[in-house]
């Protein structure tokens, strides 16, 4: 199952990848760099595939609890100043997606979309320290009447150039349904009430839509 932020891109892979399969065989006569060439090219759009992929998952719904909003590993805990919106002391979770990560973006807890903002930026190495300020980003935040307050925000990386966020304000949103997509490579940060008990450890590989990284 492929997500439909990448139907596009695979139509227009798919279509490269037959065209250039049949000028290889008219216009390389050489077998073996024909084969290298093709391969290549089939190596290029499975990667394409997988990006997009899109698998189901198990999301088992609590209102006491924030889940993995993506796959990837967990590069930052750590309590930090949240600037944009609480203005306030956050305990930050920073959660890295590498190229080959699932990029699909998921509610991290159910409630009403009480924010929800896009800021063009820079395209900083996406693990970089200033790169949930400085780079290409959505901010949003969920109030959920059990727990308050979780705002969560997508970063674009080096490679990743375009966030698609169907977070709109007022939405009443539903703990691990799609949020959004993040195109490339990304990463995506969490910022928890400094209550928030914290079930993941740096390093730690998360799953997005069923993993429990918090309670509270």
């Amino acid at each position: 199952m492929f997500h439909k932020e990448g139907f596009k891109i695979i139509l227009v892979a798919t279509f490269t990848l037959a065209i250039g399969v049949i000028l290889l065989e008219n216009l390389i006569s050489v077998d073996w760099l024909n084969k290298l060439l093709a391969f290549t090219l089939l190596i290029f759009y499975i990667l394409i595939l997988q990006f997009f992929r899109n698998p189901k998952r198990n999301t088992i719904l609590n209102d006491n609890t924030v889940i993995a909003p993506v796959d990837g590993k967990v590069v930052v805990i750590e309590e930090v100043f949240e600037s944009e919106y609480f203005k306030d002391k956050r305990i930050q979770i920073s959660i890295f997606m590498s190229p080959l990560n699932v990029h699909v973006t998921r509610y991290p807890i159910s409630g009403n979309i009480t924010f929800s903002k896009y800021h063009p930026g820079k395209y900083l190495v996406a693990w970089h320290p200033k790169a949930s300020e400085e780079n290409e980003r959505t901010t949003i935040v969920i109030d959920n009447n059990v727990i308050g307050k979780i705002l969560y925000r997508q970063i674009a990386g080096a490679v990743a150039r375009r966030i698609v966020n169907y977070a709109k304000i007022n939405n009443q949103v539903t703990q691990g349904e799609d949020a959004g997509f993040i195109k490339f490579g990304s990463r995506v940060d969490l910022f928890l009430p400094l209550n928030a008990k914290i079930n993941v450890k740096l390093n730690d590989k998360v799953k997005g839509g069923e993993q429990v990284i918090a309670t509270l």
